[in-house]
């Protein structure tokens, strides 16, 4: 099996996921790309994005992510504040719980576990 990569990441075509059924406030939308999956399911990763909105989003897996581009923050239920902006990594783990403020269109890289 050959190393999966994608060398040009930052222009791969993304596909519409649509608005979701968890906004908050705003008409956020997602987009993204599973670039990868595991044959049995317990891994994957890809590309995300979201126009500006907000959200209440639950983490149903581990999930490490880079932002790569735009701007906003996750709010933990607990009142917790984590701003993001290219170049911030953050590590959710499953079960995490809050809101999703995105005001500039967010893009990140992601793996799920």
């Amino acid at each position: 099996m050959s190393t999966p990569h994608w060398p040009k990441a930052s222009a791969m075509e993304l596909e519409d996921w649509g608005a979701g059924s968890n906004t908050l406030a705003g008409s956020p939308r997602a987009s993204g790309k599973i670039l990868f999956q595991h044959p049995d399911g317990s891994s994957e990763c890809g590309l995300w994005s979201c126009t500006p909105g907000t959200r209440k989003v639950t983490f149903q897996a581990d999930e490490f992510c880079h932002f790569l581009s735009g701007r906003g923050s996750y709010v933990h239920d607990n009142g917790e504040q984590i701003p993001v902006e290219a170049g911030t990594l953050v590590f959710f783990p499953a079960g995490w719980t809050g809101t999703s403020i995105i005001t500039e269109t967010l893009t990140k890289a992601f793996m799920c576990r």
